[in-house]
């Protein structure tokens, strides 16, 4: 396939996490097309495991659904004060102590995913976080609400498949945990 290139990106909004683009592109037959970018500075997340077994997730309003939802712990990247992103291992776990009041002994990457490739480039890195620790509190953001919930992987598989859970990181960093446990 031949080459396609940007030749022109047009910055048309910046938001709090993420800055709407329009790009004009070269096709393979010398034509143009405008193509809308949401340019995000990319997220982590943690599949974390109580020592009972049990995946501690949390449950929050979602806007753009317009209802809670059931996910991983997980937050955008900050910017360290040279404007490089967060190493995401750390984000993570950040994200698991703020949202949960858990800290972990360890995590590992478990995989990495692109959230919707065709108008977006976040990408999230989701870790497996083992040996648990209850830190005290959650630290939340002033417009964070946020409950914790414990789940057995058995109970969370069926409400992926039943389309109760529907958020991409958490259906792809759970079914991820299940077939590394197989």
């Amino acid at each position: 396939m031949e080459q396609i290139r940007r030749i022109k990106r047009e910055i048309l909004a910046r938001g709090a996490i993420t800055t709407y683009c329009r790009d004009t592109m070269l096709l393979p037959d010398g034509k143009t097309a405008d193509w809308d970018l949401v340019d995000h500075n990319g997220a982590a997340a943690i599949v974390a495991v109580h020592e009972d077994g049990r995946l501690i997730l949390v449950r929050q309003y979602r806007n753009a659904l317009e209802r809670e939802t059931i996910e991983i712990p997980a937050g955008g990247l900050n910017r360290n004060p040279d404007g490089s992103k967060e190493d995401t291992k750390l984000a993570a776990l950040r994200e698991l102590k703020e949202e949960t009041g858990y800290e972990a002994q360890d995590a590992e990457l478990l995989l990495s995913i692109y959230t919707t490739v065709a108008f977006c480039n976040e990408k999230i890195d989701i870790y497996l976080a083992t040996g648990l620790k209850r830190h005290g509190a959650q630290h939340l953001d002033e417009d964070e609400y946020v409950n914790v919930e414990y789940y057995t992987l058995e109970a969370l598989q069926k409400k992926i498949f039943a389309c109760e859970i529907q958020d991409a990181k958490t259906v792809a960093g759970i079914l991820a945990y299940a077939a590394k446990n197989n």
